[in-house]
């Protein structure tokens, strides 16, 4: 049985002013669809969800619902009527659930009491019970403050109203999940999240919602695990590609190829005519006049566009010995303990990315490390040579009233390796073309904001770079080329974000917020942590089980005999005997490792080099684990098997 079309545009155009940003778009979503929509900043995107749910209209075209269909969405600046706590928020996306438990209530209230036509009530109550099931059970207030809790709302009593930007939009998102509409229109969910939140919302949109979604983010996991058809939003027009965010990226090189394909056949098509021109009489026959129409319209036709990427560079200055070093750092405010001894030496080439829930201290310990904040003990020592550039997530410093042109550039650009760039050309690397350029600030999107921010902050010439949530509102593009130029410039970095596929691509070593002061360095991407901080936390359930397994009470009553622990087998006893020797050698090839990662000429090769060498480091410390498990496991066994029996048993 096909699909059910749940909505539907044709030929729909939106303008604003002599901008066109979308031309004769056609898109449908079926029901239980899930779609992710990706394009660069300003290319439409938001404009297009909004016009889908009803909250823009196009300037000409149609755009067809389906009856009865119920359509929500995600606005990036989320409204709430009245001044809702958290989880009133939440019980008025469910008004209807509450209007029929309401009924309930009251017709068993009546009912208990004896009042009214007995019959009546029970027939009232059985109708409201059958709508409660209908519109999710009975379990939807525990289901909403559960959704709430998933998402870091800790107090669902607090007011909406008090809440910061972010915990308003984790709000409207629960919300908005709690309704299961037959079309979730999602701009840019994973704003205000941290990583495991992102990877809950991600298996929540997988088993959990039962209708379609539109998933407009710059998550590339989260489109490439969520998504089965992608929508592109490019140059007023809208491009379908089947699958997530990988499929999507090889059948964009393909279409771009056809279309370099068909230009290059154009413009030989165009040598050909004009040579044959200039070579004939001025007189023309029926057939030399077709054969001229066809020409002038390859001319008038233009190329085909391919989409423009960014490019940056860096110019970075020789760093000392010494770049950045925390030594036993801790970290409070307002006694609160943030950050508890803790030890990083970050050396030339490494990218460390940092990750934990909001609010947990990270940027304070951006504060700390530009000299903003004293430690509580402990000490921040930055190399005499080193040149901090920082990126902060406010993107302050920009004047909204100045133009792009007059926020960034002056008289001259520097650039990578030293060459001197006009300033126009140094902003259309950051995608803002010469009309762009002359647009206020004020004006831009998230998403351009935060490349006038970028295009500020690599003018610098820097040699440690201090990122505060850069992949915020980026598009993929962007993030692309900022991803690029981390790890061809060989660049040192911290980074806050919560992007876990740019995490994944340049990060050297993850440095994990777990809370309660908790702060712990993994060597390796974001997969190779998330693996670590698991195998960490499985070893921490183990202990805990161990540690509380109930102990055998004395009684006076006769009592069963425990088996003897078995002895070590012969192969075991050779194992033992070996492990503190292979032990030795394991532990002998971690630091051989580990002075190979923090050698210069390691960091000289480039970034693969050392993401290898910091790969084998991990996998050494891990093998250096597994052994010492393996010996403790198996003198726990002969100590065991060699103590005397009690005196219970022996009786």
């Amino acid at each position: 049985m096909a699909a059910l079309t749940i909505i539907q545009t044709q030929a729909v155009h939106k303008a604003y002013g002599p901008r066109v940003v979308l031309a004769s778009v056609d898109v449908s979503i079926q029901e239980n669809e899930r779609v992710g929509v990706v394009g660069r900043n300003g290319a439409g995107k938001s404009t297009l969800s909004r016009i889908l749910a009803g909250i823009e209209t196009a300037d000409a075209g149609t755009v067809s619902r389906r009856r009865g269909a119920v359509i929500e969405y995600l606005s990036q600046t989320p409204t709430f009527e009245g001044d809702p706590s958290a989880e009133e928020a939440m019980l008025l996306a469910l008004s209807a659930w509450t209007r029929a438990v309401t009924r309930h209530e009251a017709a068993t209230q009546a009912l208990s009491q004896g009042q009214g036509n007995q019959e009546s009530l029970l027939d009232e109550q059985h109708h409201a019970a059958e709508e409660v099931e209908r519109l999710g059970g009975w379990e939807q207030r525990h289901r909403a403050q559960a959704l709430l809790g998933h998402l870091g709302i800790a107090r669902p009593d607090d007011k909406v109203s008090r809440m910061s930007g972010g915990e308003q939009r984790r709000v409207a998102l629960a919300r908005l999940l709690i309704a299961r509409p037959d079309l979730a229109i999602l701009d840019e969910p994973t704003n205000h999240l941290d990583a495991e939140t992102i990877e809950w919302l991600e298996q929540y949109l997988l088993d959990e919602h039962t209708g379609a979604v539109l998933l407009i983010t710059h998550d590339r996991y989260l489109l490439d695990r969520v998504a089965e058809r992608t929508l592109e939003v490019a140059d007023g027009q809208v491009f379908s590609y089947e699958g997530g965010y990988e499929l999507y990226l090889e059948q964009k090189a393909e279409r771009e190829e056809h279309a370099a394909r068909t230009e290059q056949n154009r413009q030989n098509f165009l040598r050909r005519e004009l040579e044959w021109l200039r070579r004939q009489p001025k007189a023309r026959g029926t057939k030399q006049k077709a054969r001229i129409e066809r020409a002038e319209t390859a001319q008038s036709s233009g190329p085909t566009r391919v989409q423009d990427t960014a490019s940056f560079s860096l110019e970075t200055s020789r760093a000392g010995k010494t770049i950045l070093e925390l030594r036993d750092l801790s970290l409070e405010i307002a006694g609160r303990e943030l950050v508890r001894k803790l030890t990083l030496f970050l050396t030339k080439g490494e990218i460390v990315g940092v990750v934990g829930p909001n609010g947990i201290g990270k940027t304070t310990l951006f504060r700390a490390i530009r000299g903003e904040l004293q430690p509580t003990s402990g000490a921040v020592v930055v190399g005499q040579n080193t040149k901090i550039a920082y990126f902060d997530q406010q993107r302050s410093g920009l004047e909204d009233d100045k133009s792009v042109f007059d926020n960034v550039a002056g008289e001259e650009v520097r650039v990578a390796g030293g060459r001197v760039i006009e300033p126009r050309q140094y902003l259309e690397r950051f995608g803002f073309d010469t009309h762009q350029q002359r647009q206020p600030v004020g004006s831009l999107s998230g998403g351009e904001r935060a490349r006038v921010a970028l295009a500020r902050l690599l003018r610098q010439t820097t040699n440690l770079l201090l990122l505060d949530e850069p992949t915020n509102d980026l598009d993929v593009a962007t993030l692309g080329a900022l991803e690029n130029l981390l790890i061809e410039a060989s660049a040192t970095a911290i980074v806050v974000t919560h992007d876990r596929w740019f995490l994944d691509r340049v990060a050297s070593a993850i440095l994990a917020f777990e809370g309660d002061g908790k702060v712990v360095l993994y060597p390796g991407n974001y997969e190779t942590f998330r693996r670590l901080r698991q195998e960490a936390r499985e070893q921490e359930r183990r202990q805990k089980v161990a540690s509380e397994a109930p102990r055998p009470r004395s009684s006076d009553g006769p009592r069963t005999a425990e088996p003897k622990a078995k002895r070590l087998n012969r192969a075991e006893e050779q194992e033992l005997v070996a492990l503190p020797d292979r032990i030795e050698a394991a532990e002998t090839e971690v630091q051989r490792l580990q002075t190979a990662l923090s050698d210069p000429a390691t960091h000289g090769k480039g970034r693969e080099s050392v993401l290898q060498a910091t790969a084998a480091v991990a996998a050494a410390e891990a093998s250096v684990e597994r052994l010492m498990a393996r010996w403790e496991e198996l003198e726990q066994k002969r100590a065991a098997a060699a103590a005397p029996a009690s005196k219970s048993d022996a009786n």
